[in-house]
């Protein structure tokens, strides 16, 4: 099963979507990332945090929607609607589902501040994954409109 963590920047939220899943996913489940403007980096406090969560940060790119290595089963956006921003609508026969998370891109103040807003970003990807994750994955493949409920309860979640 193949998950796709979707912003448009592909810069923090669906870089730690993707890494955090794929730390803690089974076997047979893995998760990809993209955005559908993405800004050409990753940011640096991203991999900086994953690192500090022992979590493998490397090989990590911002990329394109375009250019994905397989064809995604769910499609997760983690872009945050009610701040306004305009999540991207990924086009395509899949399950999708909106786990909206503010951007610590746009954090500012000082740099224990910027961090805590990463870290805040971080625990709400991880609590939903973690909740993802505890489903009985095997029999919701089987009932795509339990995983869809399931999913969608889980996009509500805070740690």
């Amino acid at each position: 099963m193949n998950v796709l963590f979707l912003c448009t920047g592909n810069a923090c939220r669906s870089i730690l979507g993707e890494a955090t899943f794929n730390h803690l996913a089974p076997e047979g489940w893995r998760a990809m990332s993209a955005g559908s403007q993405p800004t050409g980096q990753v940011h640096p406090r991203s991999l900086a945090l994953l690192n500090r969560e022992g979590i493998a940060a490397e090989g990590f790119h911002s990329k394109s929607w375009d250019n994905l290595p397989a064809t995604p089963d769910i499609v997760i956006t983690v872009c945050a609607s009610a701040a306004g921003e305009t999540c991207p609508a990924y086009l395509g026969p899949v399950m999708r589902s909106h786990w909206g998370v503010e951007d610590p891109a746009h954090a500012t103040g000082t740099d224990a501040e910027i961090d805590a807003a990463f870290m805040a970003t971080y625990r709400i990807l991880r609590t939903r994954i973690e909740a993802f994750l505890a489903l009985p994955l095997a029999e919701l493949q089987q009932d795509r409109a339990r995983l869809k409920a399931e999913l969608d309860r889980i996009g509500a979640l805070l740690p």
